[in-house]
């Protein structure tokens, strides 16, 4: 199977639970979404076997993790790839809107749902899965608390929507501390 790579590179993980944690990312074209904020440029990218994959996040760094990014990485038959890694020694992170389901062999799923015609879209196998959830804060609080109480996770983060909004989202945190900060650490350190 090949994969629409948009690119593969070496970095720290800038945004959640892992932030500040040396990681490969894998960011696959494509998207069921178009969000406004993403920050993949879909019309960009190289067909790539999971094994050219594996080669070329083998050259990157010296990290045994490894994220699925994108776009959105379930459009696409991810069990090949996951094998390849998995078999070579990674651990398997996925970064989705939770749209679609996941593998199960997926070691750890951050869960970013969107808002289409003002509700959020999510699957509810992703949304009892996933280790993380992630939300791009936009200012809409409609819905927020409602989507924390769906996820069963306790790692619940709001992200300012391209660091434009922090004095909002941190007053938003502030009076419902179950919600934790999430900066684009990678952009603030101006780092891939």
């Amino acid at each position: 199977m090949k994969y629409p790579v948009n690119e593969i590179f070496y970095s720290i993980q800038g945004e959640g639970f892992w932030s500040g944690t040396p990681m490969v990312f894998v960011r696959l074209s494509g998207c069921n979404l178009h969000c406004d904020f993403c920050d993949t440029d879909h019309t960009a990218s190289t067909p790539m076997t999971e094994k050219e994959i594996y080669s070329q996040v083998t050259s990157c760094g010296r990290s045994r993790r490894i994220v699925i990014t994108g776009g959105e990485p379930s459009l696409y038959d991810l069990s090949p790839l996951i094998d390849e890694m998995k078999r070579n020694g990674y651990r398997v992170h996925i970064e989705t809107n939770g749209t679609r389901p996941v593998p199960d062999e997926i070691d750890w799923v951050t869960c970013s749902p969107k808002r289409v015609e003002g509700r959020f879209l999510y699957d509810l196998s992703v949304a009892q899965r996933a280790e993380e959830l992630k939300v791009v804060f936009t200012g809409e609080i409609n819905g927020l608390e409602e989507l924390r109480d769906v996820f069963s996770t306790e790692n619940c983060f709001l992200q300012p929507c391209s660091g434009k909004n922090i004095p909002e989202t941190l007053d938003y945190i502030m009076s419902n501390p179950h919600w934790r900060l999430s900066l684009q650490l990678h952009k603030l350190l101006n780092v891939r």
